[in-house]
């Protein structure tokens, strides 16, 4: 299925390449690197390219692109989760997933990567099992392996979940203080136009779950008010029949970090917007300009708005924003034209607001359009869509645990048109 893959960082430079079956040059990524050229940017990236013998699937995670290349039509969804698979499982390994980490870390790399694909094929891919194969790094290991010139991080023995109907858990978990764990996580993207009028509005919506529990626990997690949840992903672990039967999670867990279901919540649930804006941008002939905006929360069921940027990409032709905020600070970038106000938190009793004059290039064309306001925030405690957690009962097991259920909104693409 997959044939080679390739890391390329944004600078064009392939550093890391792996091949399963016969070695493809990496003179294909040419293909790769003619449409990213022509691409506003790296998110704009198509996921699948096309090229005469070949397919180019690729994602852009933490400045890096990884390009899969398969010679054979296949689902991309399939290859696209997998990519993020391998990403996700470098993070957990080296706790940051950059270039110089990888670097650093080349062997353990090509270590993971043999054992998650086998001729092409994804193998063992739950972190668990990779974690009994391949032991993560540590300082000691890393001073033994560089005296002995060998590799000591890859176990002789297969592990016990590989065989087992249960391949994401191990056997023989013991914890002294048993904890589960469950954050309940909502981005929410929309589109705000002039008016203040909703254009689009969704909630892309997970729960990440950190389980340190002893044996082997069934679980079951209910929800108040299940019907919200829709387009919803599973982890392996999770009994789809109980959840469609029942809207009830039954599952065995993963030890560690997992991240349990993936859900989505498009406008048609009509969305809540949880802050307004109130702008006024205007360009004259000459020289200057006038920007003026105020920020204030507006659906947030009585939660307070935090961690608040908002970044304005400002024409080509703004030679700087000579600019005065109530609250925080802002800075502009001359080279990108970009100001950024970091407003911090939002207090009801005061509104932010942020206002001053914007010098233009003398003699250049008046703008055609004002820029679009791109804003980011979180709400701690609160679940947007309304979705809360009911009960979560534990069978199998004769201890009670700690248990704790974690609520957060966050901004993912939310523009606001001026």
């Amino acid at each position: 299925m997959i044939h080679s893959l390739f890391i390329i960082n944004n600078s064009g430079d392939v550093f890391m390449e792996k091949h399963w079956k016969s070695v493809i040059h990496k003179s294909i990524c040419d293909y790769f690197f003619e449409v990213q050229g022509k691409a506003a940017s790296a998110d704009d990236v198509p996921p699948v390219i096309s090229t005469p013998h070949h397919y180019l699937i690729n994602i852009y995670r933490n400045q890096l692109y990884y390009v899969a290349v398969v010679t054979t039509e296949v689902p991309p969804m399939f290859v696209i989760e997998f990519l993020h698979r391998i990403f996700d499982t470098f993070e957990d390994y080296f706790n940051e997933c950059t270039e110089s980490i990888l670097k650093e870390h080349y062997v353990i790399v090509y270590e993971l990567l043999d054992e998650m694909l086998d001729n092409g094929f994804p193998l063992a891919v739950e972190l668990n099992i990779l974690k009994e194969l391949i032991k993560p790094p540590n300082f000691l290991r890393t001073i033994t392996d560089t005296v002995t010139g060998k590799s000591t991080s890859v176990s002789g023995i297969l592990p016990t979940g590989q065989l087992s109907n249960i391949p994401w858990r191990r056997t023989g978990v013991k914890y002294t203080n048993n904890e589960a764990y469950f954050d309940v996580i909502e981005e929410i993207d929309a589109i705000i136009d002039k008016s203040g009028t909703t254009v689009t509005g969704e909630i892309q919506g997970y729960i990440d779950c950190l389980i340190k529990l002893t044996g082997m626990p069934d679980l079951t997690l209910s929800f108040i008010n299940s019907r919200l949840l829709d387009d919803v992903s599973f982890h392996p672990c999770v009994r789809f029949k109980r959840w469609e039967s029942e809207r009830i999670l039954s599952f065995v867990p993963p030890d560690g970090n997992f991240r349990l279901i993936s859900y989505h919540i498009t406008s048609n649930n009509l969305v809540a917007i949880p802050i307004y804006l109130k702008h006024s941008i205007m360009f004259r002939e000459g020289s200057s300009g006038r920007f003026e905006v105020t920020v204030g929360p507006k659906t947030t069921m009585g939660k307070t708005v935090e961690n608040v940027v908002m970044e304005v990409p400002f024409p080509k032709t703004v030679l700087n924003a000579t600019l005065t905020p109530t609250q925080g600070k802002y800075t502009f970038d001359p080279v990108s034209k970009v100001m950024t106000w970091d407003i911090g938190r939002i207090d009801t009793t005061r509104i932010p607001s942020i206002k001053g004059t914007v010098s233009l290039q003398t003699g250049a064309p008046v703008p055609e359009s004002n820029p679009t306001i791109n804003m980011y925030f979180t709400i701690s405690q609160l679940a947007l869509s309304g979705i809360k957690v009911n009960r979560l009962d534990m069978y199998g097991e004769k201890y009670k645990p700690f248990k704790g259920v974690k609520y957060i909104t966050k901004a993912g693409k939310f523009q606001v048109r001026t």
